[in-house]
């Protein structure tokens, strides 16, 4: 039995991991890597394996630093099921067919534009489409055996809908192994999504760490910060609130939120815009998953569902309505993706506000390396858009208690669960900083064995 670490090691984005048995070879995870040109280079590079040699993908949620390779796989021959829960599969069938038109887009331009580092397209729109008959769904806390040496149980993440942990029961002749894959982890107590479920037992963990270097600011005092910050911005100073969100996930968090302080009364006559229409079809697909929600969330959708009070939310479809938006020079909610600002209608609205001091944007989650948003949350006093200098003004407030990541608290919390410390830990999908932090607090709080292991890196299990 052998794991090699291909994504999402010492990074956080591109998971995908290899696991191989003598009769056996499947991934858990086929993720794009995000960030600035060098890693849109290697998600241009070959595959380590060959596609062809793949039995099947054990997929654990939806976002594309997870699921984004899908297509190229199967592209290059991969022919067998990829298993993830019935939401996710909903889910995916919006997100990889716009994976898809972003890639043939963005070569579009490059060409058009002459560009020296000009990329065709990984797949196409039509690529995406055909890989999608690939999904087969699963339920959460059924066993199921992909392969004769392989049985595995999908296991509620609460990060995002339909978020999976997985349990990989392992035989090879007389030796067997327990795999946990915990996929992204979610903060325990936020609404909308249950909490993490609880595993018990494991030979080999591989544990995210994202945030494994810090904790997050608590809920109630984000939101007290995310009233202040749209009451003064306007109400006092009269601009515009830009908000660069997932599409899936942040996007629902947010639009919940907004309305649970319109209910409290801590906000009134709120102009909210939602400009993604990848986020209203989620949107409506998580409302088709109502049984995924928790006790919270049920209690706010019945008052949504009375009509009173509430604020007024637009669903922007076409591009003219969006440019539109650019027009409004107060009064505004505009929650837009792409959540790292590197592509989509954000960076529009990014272009027409970062410059004005009356405007806030509100930076919800994480921002990868070398990303628009992460160089805002950096500091950076003036950005390129769109080829064009645009000097940042506006205010930058990051909010990271909205985090669908668990913080370094609630990593430790989530560790604790297992009655006895598995045989091998490896953290995974961190920044270096952030999971050699979290691997030090395992070995030292845990007595935990533990490995950071670097991409390409194999391990015998």
């Amino acid at each position: 039995m052998q794991l090699t670490f291909l994504g999402a090691a010492r990074e956080v984005t591109g998971s995908c991991y290899l696991v191989e048995l003598d009769d056996c070879r499947f991934l858990i995870d086929c993720g794009m890597l995000q960030g600035g040109r060098e890693e849109a280079a290697r998600n241009h590079q070959p595959f380590a394996f060959d596609p062809r040699t793949i039995d099947f993908v054990l997929l654990t949620h939806a976002h594309i630093d997870h699921s984004g390779l899908l297509p190229k796989l199967a592209l290059q021959g991969f022919t067998g099921p990829i298993y993830s829960t019935r939401a996710t599969i909903d889910l995916l069938g919006v997100m990889l067919p716009d994976s898809g038109h972003i890639q043939e887009s963005e070569a579009e331009r490059s060409l058009r534009r002459k560009r020296p580092h000009a990329l065709p397209p990984i797949y196409t729109l039509q690529n995406a489409k055909d890989c999608l008959k690939q999904l087969q769904p699963v339920g959460y806390d059924e066993r199921f055996s992909p392969h004769p040496s392989v049985a595995c149980c999908f296991r509620d993440a609460g990060h995002i809908l339909g978020s999976a942990m997985i349990e990989i029961w392992l035989t090879e002749g007389q030796q067997s192994c327990k795999l946990v894959a915990s996929g992204d982890v979610g903060q325990p107590g936020r609404p909308i999504l249950r909490d993490p479920s609880r595993i018990e037992d494991a030979d080999v963990l591989l544990i995210e760490s994202t945030y494994g270097d810090r904790n997050h600011k608590d809920m109630p005092a984000t939101l007290d910060e995310l009233a202040e910050i749209i009451e003064q911005t306007l109400y006092r100073r009269k601009g515009n609130v830009i908000v660069p969100a997932f599409a899936v996930g942040r996007t629902q968090e947010l639009i919940y939120h907004l309305h649970q302080l319109t209910e409290q009364g801590r906000l009134k006559g709120l102009n909210i815009y939602v400009d993604s229409p990848m986020a209203s079809a989620v949107t409506k697909i998580t409302q088709k998953h109502f049984e995924l929600f928790d006790a919270e969330a049920h209690r706010i959708t019945e008052w949504h569902a009375r009509g009173k009070n509430l604020p007024k939310l637009h669903f922007v479809a076409d591009v003219a309505e969006s440019m539109a938006l650019n027009q409004i020079r107060s009064g505004v909610i505009i929650i837009s993706a792409s959540g790292m600002c590197d592509a989509g209608r954000i960076k529009h609205h990014l272009r027409h506000n970062l410059a004005r001091p009356e405007c806030s944007v509100l930076i919800t989650g994480y921002q990868a390396g070398g990303t628009l948003g992460r160089r805002l949350v950096d500091g950076e006093k003036v950005v390129r858009i769109f080829g064009e200098e645009v000097k940042v003004r506006a205010s930058i407030h990051t909010l990271g208690g909205f985090s669908a990541h668990a913080d370094q608290q609630a990593l430790l919390a989530w560790a604790g669960g297992f009655l006895k410390p598995p045989k091998r830990t490896f953290v995974v999908h961190g920044e270096a900083a952030a999971a050699n932090n979290f691997a030090q607090l395992l070995r030292t709080e845990k007595k935990w064995t533990v490995d950071v292991p670097e991409t390409g890196q194999s391990f015998k299990l």
